[in-house]
């Protein structure tokens, strides 16, 4: 949809062109669009999806690593998940982690980039790897049971974050 107005300085009689700010840059056409996705979803993992695989019982096909601090670590982790701060990850990945495995990474929350980092780093050093989407911060937030170093912990879920109904249906 176009909206007509007057540019700054003309008369209002000599109008211009303006798109709102969604469509001022032009979707990408549906191949592009599907490559982008798909190729986002090769990289990503969603707290849900990960909490789903790991509660299913049995290998769930890849390791959790917890790219944060020691500190972060003991106020709380997934439990099961390797403890691999990113700073360490070129001299203990080997040790810690089995290259034929693949990796999903979190830190903090969706405004820390240490799980990106972290990735990269794993990426770089030959390991298949994704980064988990929100974090420490929605797994407990989405209501999954945590370790601390007192033990085991769940908080209720936040409603903003996880559907009441249990399953967003996505």
């Amino acid at each position: 949809m176009e909206i007509t107005a007057p540019a700054f300085g003309e008369r209002p009689d000599m109008t211009v062109s303006t798109v709102n700010p969604v469509l001022r840059i032009a979707p990408a056409a549906p191949a592009e669009a599907a490559a982008h996705f798909r190729a986002s979803l090769a990289c990503h993992a969603d707290v849900s999806d990960v909490a789903a695989a790991l509660a299913a019982g049995g290998d769930p096909g890849f390791v959790v690593v917890d790219s944060r601090s020691t500190e972060s670590w003991d106020q709380g982790h997934i439990p099961g998940a390797v403890h691999l701060p990113t700073a360490l990850v070129p001299e203990q990945a080997a040790e810690l982690l089995d290259r034929t495995v693949p990796v999903v990474t979190y830190c903090w929350g969706p405004g820390c980039d240490g799980a990106t980092r972290a990735a990269l780093a794993l990426a770089e050093l030959g390991y298949q790897v994704k980064e988990m989407l929100g974090g420490f911060e929605y797994w407990v937030r989405e209501g999954f049971e945590f370790e601390t170093w007192r033990g085991r912990d769940r908080r209720a879920p936040d409603p903003l974050t996880a559907p009441v109904a249990g399953d967003c249906g996505c």
